[in-house]
């Protein structure tokens, strides 16, 4: 990785008052209870749900009311309840990924959860899009630790 690309990588963490298989489980398949799916979805209003295809080569996808899905993310590392990297789709009109790797460790009676956020190098528009998600993961990992914690 060019120091450049190390620049814009994003990390996050949070700790959430849940043991860890519960932490992986509200991460991968509770996303629709936390995800704030409002602002940050391409069906808005009419989704059903959100999916993620738990094993390597899965899906994660949102499914509208008409049956329609909508494919976020391929997931490309399955490591249940400790690790899981996605090959993320930041933006339908790109074909162009970045790389979500989620991992959880015990902390005590709880669970840190680190994110990285890596690849924005490959858009041309590096920078800000980078920065609009360094904000962006700030919200969702909020709503996550309030739906993650006991």
């Amino acid at each position: 990785m060019t120091l450049q690309a190390e620049d814009l990588v994003i990390r996050k963490s949070v700790t959430v008052a849940a043991p860890l298989e519960e932490a992986f489980e509200v991460f991968t398949e509770r996303l629709e209870s936390w995800w704030p799916l409002e602002t940050h979805s391409i069906g808005k209003e009419r989704i059903e749900t959100v999916v993620v295809d738990g094993r390597a080569g899965g899906r994660v996808y949102e499914r509208l009311e008409d049956g329609t899905e909508a494919h976020w993310a391929t997931v490309t590392a399955w490591e249940p309840p400790r690790r899981l990297v996605l090959s993320w789709h930041v933006n339908q009109e790109r074909p162009v990924s970045t790389e979500v790797e989620v991992r959880f460790s015990e902390e005590g009676a709880g669970t840190r959860v680190d994110l990285e956020h890596r690849g924005w190098e490959r858009y041309e528009d590096a920078h800000e899009a980078s920065a609009r998600y360094e904000t962006g993961w700030d919200l969702v990992l909020g709503r996550y630790l309030k739906a993650a914690d006991r």
